[in-house]
């Protein structure tokens, strides 16, 4: 059998398979033309900006309403009271390490 320049030596036809190869990539940049041009029809730029902007204000005063929370329950007097005590017992225990270390 004589092997003709346009088939392999298995019998593919070469220049039918670049076709089908052309077809191919050209059907795949169609595809990807359209997705691009149906997900950018689909968006509304300036809805999804403003549903942006209300999303970052709604975290900002969830911050901000969280500290205030936290401020109304801390009795600020209590916590100094309570570290001064802490600190005096710090402080006396210390003092009476150090006489029981004299004493030896």
């Amino acid at each position: 059998m004589e092997n003709n320049y346009k088939q392999t030596q298995s019998g593919t036809n070469v220049e039918k398979v670049k076709q089908q190869n052309a077809a191919s990539t050209q059907g795949q940049a169609q595809a990807n033309q359209q997705y691009g041009a149906e997900f950018a029809s689909q968006t509304d730029v300036q809805k999804v900006k403003q549903q942006n902007a209300a999303s970052a204000q709604g975290q900002a005063q969830a911050k901000q309403q969280y500290g205030a929370e936290f401020a109304s329950q801390t009795d600020v007097q209590k916590v100094k009271e309570q570290n001064q005590q802490a600190e005096a017992k710090k402080a006396q225990n210390s003092g009476a390490q150090n006489n029981q270390q004299n004493k030896y």
